[in-house]
């Protein structure tokens, strides 16, 4: 059976139409794992990439092979002409746009004493102004019943040593979600943000030996690692008409950990 006859009623439109999908960072990690879900869900889906185009297409080849329609786009978050033909590609070829998940973002830890200013420029200029650029196109472009799920982390609350300038530039995003969520009044769009804790992606296992893994995975009630798929279910309930009272949240998925 294919993506398309076995997605659920609610992933249609009034019109019948497939609901369609934004998701930056779609080439890896959370972000693959969520394009994947919300083509299961029967969304199509625009595939935002930086630059590992055939990671990419790699995910785009599975959403198809499964039945479902998908397309990679290249695009850096932080310039808004780039965005701004991510979401025209997902106008043109889909139709308009229902759902947008941006999940690109950029770690870099360090102690605040020792953190390079560079880093810092290099991650806030992905994760506060990526986040704000996607944002304000999706803004401007969601149509009615539509989501926007944004991603924070858990360290914000958890505040971990090392995590300082991440913390920070996420910190930045929780603040923007409810105030998105306030301006969209009377468009009957929710806006969300995901707060993972500790989650198997490379970005997160880069760095770290077995001792310091071991040390993360037990640290929830749970006691494992979440996985990218954990979190993709988060957002695709988010981004879901099942998920749409929800709005102007910050949504901690992290196995309890407190």
């Amino acid at each position: 059976m294919s993506i398309q006859e076995s997605a659920p009623a609610g992933s249609a439109r009034p019109d019948g139409r497939p609901r369609v999908a934004v998701v930056t960072g779609g080439s890896r990690g959370i972000g693959r794992e969520t394009v994947v879900r919300l083509a299961a869900d029967g969304h199509a889906v625009v595939v935002g990439y930086a630059g590992n185009r055939a990671a990419a297409e790699a995910v785009v080849k599975e959403v198809t092979a499964a039945g479902g329609r998908a397309v990679a786009v290249q695009a850096d978050v932080a310039e808004e002409n780039q965005v701004a033909g991510l979401f025209a590609t997902a106008e043109s070829e889909f139709g308009g746009i229902d759902v947008v998940v941006h999940a690109a973002g950029r770690l870099y830890l360090a102690p605040v004493a020792e953190l390079d200013l560079t880093e810092l420029d290099a991650m806030h200029r992905t994760n506060i102004r990526g986040t704000f650029v996607v944002a304000q196109q999706a803004a401007r472009r969601l149509r009615s019943g539509g989501a926007f799920v944004a991603f924070s982390t858990s360290v914000v609350g958890l505040s971990f040593p090392g995590y300082g300038a991440y913390s920070a530039s996420k910190g930045a995003v929780e603040a923007l979600t409810m105030i998105l969520a306030r301006e969209l009044r009377g468009r009957d769009i929710n806006v969300n943000a995901v707060a993972p804790g500790p989650t198997a992606t490379d970005l997160f296992l880069e760095g770290k030996d077995e001792e310091t893994i071991a040390r993360l995975a037990a640290q929830p009630p749970l006691e494992r690692l979440g996985t990218p798929a954990d979190i993709a279910e988060v957002v695709a309930f988010l981004a879901s008409p099942a998920g749409h009272w929800v709005n102007g949240q910050v949504v901690r998925a992290n196995g309890g950990i407190v």
